[in-house]
């Protein structure tokens, strides 16, 4: 298992398990992070799982123009940092990694 950890809109910061294989997305949820609302079920349209890379950006990779369009259209909180969660499968590079949830 892949150790996160979600800093929520309240400031809570909580560390979860994540599967190998899995959306960070799908990780974040089945654990109830608050914030991350995934409204679209992970097609990348609705921006509702938008997360600050806080550490660890450097194991993901580059975001495709789907993603960025989105971000870009949805989300008045777009940041450098700024990645939607459905976009990033869970691997042992992200082990560690720390995501600032953007509350909506």
């Amino acid at each position: 298992m892949v150790k996160l950890t979600f800093i929520e809109p309240s400031g809570n910061r909580r560390e979860i398990e994540a599967a190998p294989g899995q959306s960070v997305m799908v990780a974040a949820t089945t654990a109830g992070i608050a914030g991350i609302e995934a409204e679209c079920g992970g097609s990348c349209v609705c921006a509702t799982c938008h997360c600050r890379v806080v550490e660890g950006g450097a194991a993901l990779p580059e975001m495709e123009e789907a993603e960025r369009d989105t971000l870009e259209f949805t989300s008045d909180a777009m940041g450098e940092t700024s990645r939607l969660t459905c976009q990033i499968e869970v691997s042992e590079a992200l082990d560690g990694a720390v995501f600032e949830v953007v509350g909506h």
